[in-house]
C-alpha cells in the first residue's frame, strides 16, 4: 500500500480515491480486537478499530466523525507519527512483524475527507470573545480549530510569512508534502480563522496591545525555536549551521522563494551532521536531496542509542547516508572555512560503560550540521518577565481551574514550549485540552458579565 503525498490540487478526489481500494483491503486485515492494544499505543486514544471498521464499509464520513472525535489534524499525523513505536508497534499483528498500517489508513482517511470538503462544518455558532492564538504549529493549528468549532473568533499571530510551523518549515517534505498542511490552513481560513503572518511576539504585537484589541485569552503555541547549545572548537568558521536553518532554507528553495546559488549546502558538498534524531536524519537525507556528495551522521554512542526511529534509520542509510558512531564532537578544522569535522573516539569498556580515549580523529567536510535538539527562546524571559518558567525555560502551567494556564491571567500555553519537544500529537492533545480550558474560562467570564448586568 503506498503512502500518497499528492498535490491537493483539482485532482485531489481523483488521487485521492484511487488509493481508496487498497486501503480497504488493508484495513480488513485487522482483527477489531476485544481489547485493541493498538488503542493503548496512541497517546490520544484514537478508536483505531472503530475507524478502520468504518472505512472497511467505504463510509468515510462515519470513519473521519469517528477519528475528529479525538484528532484534528489525520492527514497530517498519519504520515508524521512514530507509528512503529506507537499504534502499530502495538497491534496484535506486528507480532509477526505485520501490523495493520495504520498510520496510512488514517492519512488516506484524512486526505479523501479533506479532497470531499467532509471537514468542513456547514455552520457555526457565534460568540462575540475572540482569542490570539501564536504560532501555528499543530497546538496553534488545534486549538484554532477547537475554539472555532465552538464559535469563537480566532487571530493566529506567525511570525514567519506563512501559517504552518514545524509542519511546513521543519519537516521535509518527502515526509509530509506541503500541500497537506497548506490544505489545513485553507480549512481554517475557510471556517473563519484569520491569519497574520510576519508578525513575531513581543516585536510587532504584545500582551498589552492583544488585551488592548479585546482578546478574551492568549494561546502561546510557540514552540522551541532555540537550538540547544553545542560549544565546539572553532565553531565560528564558516559552514557551520543548525538543522533547523538547513530545512527551513531547503523549504524555501523547493518553494521557489530563493535560487540554488544561496544555499547553505551547495552541489557536491561534503557534510557532516552532529546528532541521532529524527532531525538530524531528516537534514541528511535533505542534504542528499540537495545534491550533497557525501553525507555522514557523527554520534558519540552506538547505534542502538540513537533516537530516531528505526524506520528513519534504515531509510538514511539506504539513500546511502554515512554513520559514524562513537565520535563525540570535538570541533572543526579549517582557515577561512571549515575543512574538516573533528571528533573524539570513544570506547565501550567491559561494563558497557562509554569512555573518552583522548585520541581525536578529522573527517572531511565543508559543512557541518548541528542537530543536538532545541530549547524554549531565551527571548520570553523579556517578552513575558512574569511568566512562570521552570529551570530549563519551560512554561509552567496549571491543571484547575483552567487546564493550560500559565500563571499569567487569560494566558494558556501547550506544545513543545511546555511540555518538551515531542511528537506531533502529543502537543495536538495538549493544545485540544488547553483549548477546552480557554473555553471555560471564557463561558465563566461570560456568565459573570451577564449576571453583573442584571
Amino acid at each position: 500500500m503506498k503512502h500518497t503525498q499528492y498535490p491537493l490540487a483539482t485532482d485531489r478526489v481523483r488521487v485521492a480515491m484511487e488509493d481508496m481500494a487498497q486501503a480497504i483491503v488493508e484495513a480488513r486485515r485487522c482483527l477489531n480486537c476485544p481489547r485493541p492494544t493498538c488503542r493503548t499505543g496512541c497517546p490520544v486514544g484514537n478508536e483505531i478499530p472503530k475507524f478502520i471498521a468504518e472505512l472497511a464499509t467505504g463510509n468515510i464520513g462515519e470513519a473521519v466523525r469517528i477519528i475528529n472525535e479525538r484528532s484534528n489534524l489525520p492527514s497530517v499525523c498519519g504520515r508524521v507519527c512514530p507509528h512503529e513505536n506507537q499504534c502499530e508497534g502495538h497491534c496484535i499483528l506486528n507480532r509477526r512483524g505485520q501490523p495493520v498500517k495504520i498510520g496510512r489508513i488514517e492519512s488516506l482517511i484524512g486526505d479523501v475527507a479533506n479532497a470531499m470538503m467532509l471537514t468542513q462544518p456547514r455552520r457555526l455558532p457565534r460568540k462575540k470573545e475572540k482569542v490570539a492564538v501564536i504560532g501555528s504549529g499543530p497546538a496553534g493549528l488545534t486549538v484554532a480549530n477547537d475554539l472555532r468549532l465552538l464559535g469563537y473568533q480566532i487571530d493566529v499571530y506567525e511570525r514567519d510569512a506563512e501559517p504552518g510551523g514545524v509542519l511546513l518549515h521543519g519537516i521535509p517534505d518527502f515526509r509530509i508534502h506541503k500541500s497537506v498542511v497548506r490544505f489545513e490552513v485553507d480549512r481554517l481560513r475557510n471556517m473563519g480563522v484569520n491569519f497574520y503572518c510576519g508578525r513575531v511576539f513581543g516585536r510587532d504585537i504584545t500582551l498589552e496591545e492583544l488585551r488592548e484589541q479585546g482578546y478574551g485569552a492568549i494561546f502561546l503555541g510557540l514552540g522551541t525555536a532555540q537550538p540547544r547549545d553545542l560549544e565546539l572548537r572553532n565553531g565560528h568558521l564558516p559552514g557551520i549551521y543548525q538543522a533547523m536553518d538547513i530545512l527551513h532554507q531547503a523549504q524555501q528553495y523547493r518553494d521557489g522563494n530563493i535560487a540554488a546559488e544561496e544555499l547553505r549546502i551547495q552541489r557536491g558538498a561534503r557534510v557532516v551532521v552532529i546528532g541521532a534524531g529524527n532531525v538530524a536524519i531528516d537534514a541528511a537525507r535533505t542534504a542528499l536531496r540537495l545534491h550533497a556528495a557525501e553525507v555522514t551522521i557523527a554520534y558519540r554512542r552506538t547505534e542502538e542509542f540513537m533516537a530516531c526511529l528505526p524506520s528513519e534509520y534504515a531509510a538514511a542509510k539506504e539513500e546511502g547516508v554515512r554513520f559514524r558512531f562513537l565520535a563525540a564532537p570535538v570541533g572543526a578544522d579549517g582557515k577561512e572555512r571549515v575543512t574538516h569535522f573533528v571528533y573524539s573516539e570513544q570506547e565501550i569498556n567491559e561494563l558497557g560503560e562509554l569512555h573518552d580515549t583522548g585520541r581525536e580523529e578529522r573527517l572531511p567536510a565543508d559543512t557541518i550540521i548541528i542537530a543536538v535538539g532545541h530549547v524554549p527562546s531565551t527571548w520570553l524571559a523579556s517578552v513575558l518577565p512574569g511568566l512562570e518558567r521552570d529551570g530549563a525555560g519551560y512554561i509552567r502551567t496549571q491543571d484547575a481551574p483552567y487546564y493550560g494556564e500559565t500563571n499569567i491571567e487569560g494566558v494558556f500555553a501547550a506544545g513543545d514550549v511546555v511540555h518538551r519537544p515531542a511528537t506531533v500529537v502529543l502537543a495536538m492533545r495538549e493544545a485540544k485540552k488547553a483549548a477546552a480550558g480557554i473555553a471555560a474560562r471564557l463561558a465563566a467570564a461570560a456568565e459573570k458579565a451577564a449576571a453583573a448586568a442584571k
